[in-house]
């Protein structure tokens, strides 16, 4: 992923934080990526770590209509996965996407209450609305509206052990091609120091 992309796309989500009066933490943790594809505006995902605790984490995401956050399951977590601003669609498969049918149908806690959905199809997620995933569910979404600001509560993430894509060729951090200069540290460089702003 290119430098000036990740630029482009730190202050795109920015600025709809801003317009939305979502206000972010003081010296916020992002993470832009492009799963390692090379194709952020179809395969992309911006994300914040509002809180890290042992027990539990809070993540603010932002993803403009189109991008997709890949099918993966995780062993260990369980998340709610909420819609703050705009729409979004979610997908949810009970084993590997591959292996399930149009016939095959899972329960899943939408908004609290059980709902039966059909493998491999889209669930809407209007603002305010929330899913529930829990461990060993295969899950992918994307932006339904133009722009979607999404949150998610969970118990604790650990990104380089407990997500479980199903396309191999992800990486769940991009390598970056340096053709500008940084304007945000990601949580997958800590150690880069930034020009002074």
């Amino acid at each position: 992923m290119k430098r000036s992309e990740i630029n482009a796309a730190f202050l795109a989500a920015s600025a709809f934080f801003k317009e939305h009066h979502w206000m972010l933490p003081p010296n916020p943790r992002w993470d832009i990526t492009d799963f390692g594809l090379g194709d952020f505006n179809n395969f992309g995902l911006i994300l914040i770590n509002l809180a890290e605790e042992p027990e539990y984490c809070e993540k603010l995401m932002y993803c403009a209509k189109g991008q997709t956050t890949p099918a993966h399951m995780h062993k260990q977590k369980k998340e709610d996965i909420i819609c703050r601003n705009g729409e979004m669609a979610i997908r949810f498969w009970p084993r590997l996407p591959d292996e399930c049918t149009p016939q095959d149908t899972l329960v899943i806690q939408w908004c609290g209450q059980p709902r039966t959905v059909r493998a491999g199809e889209d669930l809407i997620l209007a603002a305010g609305e929330r899913v529930t995933i829990t461990p060993d569910i295969y899950h992918a979404f994307h932006g339904h509206s133009a722009q979607v600001i999404i949150g998610e509560v969970s118990t604790a993430n650990d990104d380089a052990h407990d997500n479980y894509f199903v396309r191999t060729d992800i990486g769940r951090f991009p390598e970056i091609v340096e053709d500008a200069a940084p304007l945000v540290r990601l949580i997958s460089e800590p150690n880069r120091e930034l020009p002074a702003r």
